[in-house]
């Protein structure tokens, strides 16, 4: 067996999930007590319904402001039941895509690859835009956090191509006792 599905094995049994939507329309919708348009959260409940093992344990929907971003990712790292933070959206080039300048100082280490890895697979399916996406992923104490475009097809593309394949590894990895 090669090193890497070794780990994958010593990762944990259940791996639990946040998933935090970045938008200022969808917060204003719950604010306003409308019914949230939101597709993300469903779509993600959907997909690790197939997943045995990985579970969405909490989702949040904030507005794009960096006080409010860095206010949930304190509240999400201080839950020593999560393993892994999901942030769509805020990762473009908008004025008001804020979600990188928020989280990015933050990471004590970043997953490089992880960017290059999803602009690769985006590149496939949408061509040339993919390159404006700022997607990245790290580790803040023992937790891995991704920053995703806003689009639920970004994210299901992440969660199927790279984050689900490799989470338990990246768990075991960011909690190794050396």
């Amino acid at each position: 067996m090669k090193v890497h599905e070794q780990h994958k094995k010593k990762g944990p049994d259940i791996v639990n999930l946040a998933l935090v939507i970045v938008s200022t329309s969808k917060f204003n919708e719950l604010k306003e007590k409308e019914s949230s348009s939101d597709k993300t959260i469903p779509l993600v409940q959907q997909i690790l319904g197939q997943n045995p093992r990985v579970f969405l344990t909490y989702s949040e929907i904030v507005s794009d402001s960096q006080v409010q971003i860095v206010e949930m990712l304190e509240r999400l790292l201080s839950d020593s039941s999560l393993h892994a933070i999901v942030f769509s959206g805020g990762t473009g080039l908008t004025p008001k895509d804020v979600t990188y300048e928020a989280i990015q100082p933050l990471l004590e280490k970043t997953i490089d690859g992880f960017g290059e890895l999803f602009r690769y697979l985006s590149y496939k399916d949408i061509g040339t835009s993919a390159m404006l996406s700022r997607a990245i992923a790290g580790k803040i104490k023992n937790k891995a956090v991704f920053l995703l475009p806003g689009s639920p097809n970004a994210v299901k593309l992440a969660l199927n191509e790279i984050i689900l394949p490799e989470i338990k590894h990246m768990i075991y990895m960011i909690n190794k006792k050396e």
